[in-house]
């Protein structure tokens, strides 16, 4: 008897969801401090606690820490997604148009260039809130070039060529900063670009949270116009389809995501590349109305994951996230390499 594919492709999302809900449980519930479950559970709902720095780490620390995670992930994912469908290539992903390479520069700039410090008369920025502003503006500059190419160039494979390009000039410009900068400033750069979920604190979620959100929602209100460009740019056309406004949209909302996440996060590697390959291996199927939301609880769960992992050496220190996602990203992309060659 042969399987249903609607029936398995939703049983399939609804193990992801469970999957997601159990990991940001997990991820609540163990961290690098040993806090008793029940100590975890009363610190959620108002209940007395034991310690008040229990109470602390919980609300202030693992709760934001779970919400980053889950959002960057489902962000980075759906990225990719959208990428590796409009310039048909599986190995697109957020870091592929020079977007977070934008960020980087800003962070790079603020940081190396100004000192960790922007003044303008009376006003002044530093810290987190500097580098969370540069790393937007960067990202917004890159991706305001990128739409004016978009327009210009007919061929998604130039737009792809162009933005591996820019690219590589982002990283040109940060290696020099890199090499006129003091050893703190390289550093603290270095440290920024490991990325790390714990730098966004409670205060600062409900901004990340929302800039996620209303990407992801444009990325679902996007599936129908994804689905038609798999057929090909004249099929989609004749569909209906505005294909030079569908791209733009699809920079806009990726540029977006790819940009709050880089901003908050640091440019966290892999995500956007291996989730949505490693979701059609499950699903078996290229149809956005099942694939995009799949891939985004996908990116929720191994991001949750890699925070999870990150948490091993408990009191002495945590792992950077860009260690371990290669080491779970890597061997998928190989994989797909080596299965196309079959």
């Amino acid at each position: 008897m042969k399987r249903n594919p609607i029936s398995g492709n939703c049983l399939v999302l609804i193990g992801l969801s469970v999957m997601t809900l159990l990991l940001f449980g997990a991820n609540l519930f163990w961290g690098s401090i040993d806090i008793p479950a029940q100590s975890v559970w009363n610190s959620l709902w108002g209940g007395s606690v034991e310690k008040a720095s229990w109470q602390y780490i919980v609300l202030e620390n693992r709760l934001p820490q779970a919400v980053t995670a889950m959002l960057s992930g489902s962000a980075l994912a759906v990225s990719g997604l959208m990428l590796q469908t409009i310039f048909r290539n599986p190995l697109a992903d957020p870091s592929i148009l020079g977007i977070d390479s934008g960020a980087s520069f800003g962070v790079a700039l603020s940081m190396l260039f100004f000192g960790g410090t922007v003044t303008a008369g009376s006003f002044s920025l530093s810290g987190f809130l500097l580098t969370i502003f540069a790393a937007l503006a960067g990202a917004v500059a890159i991706m305001t070039l990128l739409l004016f190419f978009s327009n210009v160039l007919r061929q998604n494979m130039m737009l792809l060529i162009t933005g591996i390009m820019i690219s590589y000039l982002t990283s040109s410009a940060i290696s020099l900063l890199n090499y006129n900068a003091s050893a703190e400033g390289v550093f603290s750069y270095m440290i920024w670009g490991l990325g790390n979920y714990s730098g966004v604190s409670s205060s600062q979620l409900p901004a990340f949270s929302i800039l996620i959100l209303i990407g992801l929602f444009l990325a679902i209100l996007l599936i129908k116009p994804l689905n038609a460009l798999l057929l090909g740019d004249r099929y989609a056309s004749n569909l209906g389809i505005n294909i030079r406004l569908t791209r733009n949209l699809l920079l806009w909302t990726t540029g977006l995501l790819t940009a709050s996440s880089t901003a908050f996060c640091g440019p966290v590697s892999f995500i956007g590349l291996a989730v949505p390959h490693l979701v059609r291996m499950f699903l078996n199927t290229s149809n956005h109305q099942i694939l995009l939301p799949s891939t985004l609880l996908g990116g929720a769960s191994l991001a949750l994951i890699c925070n999870l992992i990150s948490t091993l050496p408990g009191e002495s220190g945590m792992i950077p996230l860009n260690v371990i996602t290669p080491l779970i990203g890597a061997p998928i992309v190989i994989y797909i390499i080596l299965k196309q060659r079959t």
